[in-house]
């Protein structure tokens, strides 16, 4: 058994994954959502709203986001947060959980433009 605890001073961080575990997917957490338009080539992200709201863009949608929701974002679907609330915590987790390397290595930022925003 092993318990993963929140760091009270990170906004976010991860808790689980193939950089040191034998676990296949990657579970992290964050108290906001931030705003970094990129798209994944491999990996599924999954978030969990566990407390507050926000609003995220996936492609040419804006969605709102509530406790008890989740998203599910599929490879090639360009994402950000435009915005939480200042109580917003979400887990997320990644599908396939890659190292630290591949994970960096299979994510590209995109334009703005590309969700519609300026």
């Amino acid at each position: 058994m092993r318990i993963e605890r929140a760091d009270p001073t990170a906004d976010k961080g991860w808790h689980a994954g193939p950089w040191n575990s034998n676990l296949t997917i990657s579970v992290g957490y964050a108290n906001e959502g931030v705003d970094d338009p990129h798209v994944h080539k491999r990996i599924t992200e999954i978030y969990l709203v566990a407390r507050g709201t926000s609003e995220m863009r996936v492609e040419q949608e804006t969605v709102t986001l509530e406790a008890g929701d989740m998203i599910i974002i599929d490879p090639g679907e360009a994402h950000t947060f435009l915005s939480s609330s200042p109580e917003y915590f979400h887990f997320v987790v990644h599908v396939p959980g890659l190292s630290a390397d591949e994970a960096h290595a299979e994510r590209s930022s995109v334009s703005r433009s590309r969700l519609g925003l300026r």
